[in-house]
């Protein structure tokens, strides 16, 4: 599908990638570990995939969503999958602060308040890349 942002090569920072899909770091102003994880193949909807390849998805998903609970502790977890301007699956993956723009609202809401965010340091980005290669691969063994 040569319309479809999901179906390029990525722009963005790759955590970690297979076959079948990837995890990338978004990079979000307002929310630096944000991550995605993109199915490889145009499908829409979870319901379009065989039920091993949903379990699959949602293996990675929560392998993600622990890896960043170890790595950078957040007071809470997004989980969102979409799809209603990009028809591509792919999950999105929210690291959330209390002190965050938007909390305790999601973070395509009206923001509540001013915060300072720091970009992710090097130190942090690339322990965060290797405990979601770590849980992923571990997630993707069982």
């Amino acid at each position: 599908m040569t319309d479809c942002a999901l179906c390029a090569p990525a722009p963005q920072d790759i955590l970690w990638q297979d076959d079948f899909c990837r995890v990338v770091l978004l990079n979000d102003a307002d929310y630096p570990a944000y991550c995605r994880v993109e199915l490889s193949a145009h499908i829409k909807e979870m319901t379009d995939l065989p039920p091993a390849d949903r379990a699959r998805t949602m293996r990675v998903v929560f392998a993600v969503e622990a890896a960043l609970r170890e790595t950078i502790q957040p007071d809470k977890v997004n989980l969102a999958s979409l799809g209603n301007k990009t028809p591509h699956l792919h999950w999105h993956v929210i690291p959330r602060f209390e002190s965050d723009r938007h909390f305790p609202n999601s973070h395509w809401a009206e923001p509540v308040r001013d915060s300072e965010v720091q970009g992710l340091s090097k130190a942090v980005r690339d322990q965060l890349q290797r405990v979601v290669s770590e849980r992923v691969e571990c997630a993707l063994e069982g």
